[in-house]
């Protein structure tokens, strides 16, 4: 209950919907506990509205968050829209699914083959296997990809903060190269993920990375509140990364731009 304010995730939720609630949300991760996010979206946006949630690290490391999640997309494809559940382990937090002209990706970076929280942060051989075969099976015009930890961790694009190098993806770097190597080779126009609470923007070989920060307000003083927008179109899709000012506790368009 002292977190339901405008100073904390609730206020985010009330500028999302100022700047456009969008189809759906995505959550690049530790949305502990998820089942106060979910009422939070709710209260904000109506019991309808569609969230597809990303398992992050303190989700993997809280029974009860797993339990929670696995419910949430029960068999795999209670969520709306999927089309590949993910492989044995990891059926119902490992998921891809399509909406309108794109292909959506969401990865389990901690499904280690057998168990959905059974590594540490990583793409293993049964994901990447996985989603070489999700990729080969679409025809949609735009892929994104979404999961916890970023493949290049990357300094706050504001305050510069850099949090987690060498504790993400790049921890195990073949991995790494090898799903990035993919994503390339797959027409992927962005990889959207979290982790680091900063935000950043950066095309690598030829794929978009974007941190999406975190959206705790004034929780997190170490760098602004954030969330990101998708506009998707049949010519090009546009993206807008909002900020919160933590004095005034507003948040606004700070960066605006096309991915080419």
């Amino acid at each position: 209950p002292e977190y339901q304010t405008s100073g904390y995730f609730l206020g985010t939720c009330e500028a999302i919907l100022d700047a456009g609630k969008g189809a759906f949300m995505i959550s690049p991760g530790d949305i502990d506990p998820p089942w106060v996010v979910r009422e939070t979206l709710s209260k904000v946006f109506g019991k309808d509205y569609i969230w597809y949630p990303v398992v992050g690290n303190h989700d993997s490391e809280t029974r009860k968050d797993m339990a929670y999640l696995r419910e949430y997309n029960a068999g795999g494809n209670k969520l709306p829209f999927i089309v590949n559940i993910g492989p044995k382990g990891s059926e119902e937090t490992m998921y891809s699914f399509d909406y309108g002209n794109v292909h959506f990706a969401v990865l389990n970076q901690y499904y280690d083959g057998n168990s959905d929280i059974g590594t540490d942060g990583d793409i293993v051989d049964s994901t990447y296997l996985w989603l070489v075969h999700d990729l080969n099976n679409t025809k949609k015009k735009y892929i994104f990809i979404a999961g916890h930890e970023p493949a290049y961790p990357l300094p706050d694009m504001d305050n510069k903060r850099l949090r987690h190098y060498g504790d993400s993806l790049d921890k195990y770097s073949k991995n790494r190269d090898r799903f990035w190597k993919l994503l390339k080779e797959k027409g992927v126009v962005a990889y959207f993920c979290g982790h680091t609470h900063n935000v950043s923007i950066k095309k690598i070989d030829g794929v978009y990375q974007i941190d999406a920060g975190h959206c705790r307000g004034i929780a997190d003083k170490g760098a602004q509140s954030s969330f990101v927008k998708i506009n998707v179109k049949n010519d090009e899709c546009q993206y807008e990364i909002y900020r919160m000012d933590i004095e005034k506790r507003v948040y606004t368009l700070r960066y605006f731009g096309v991915f080419d």
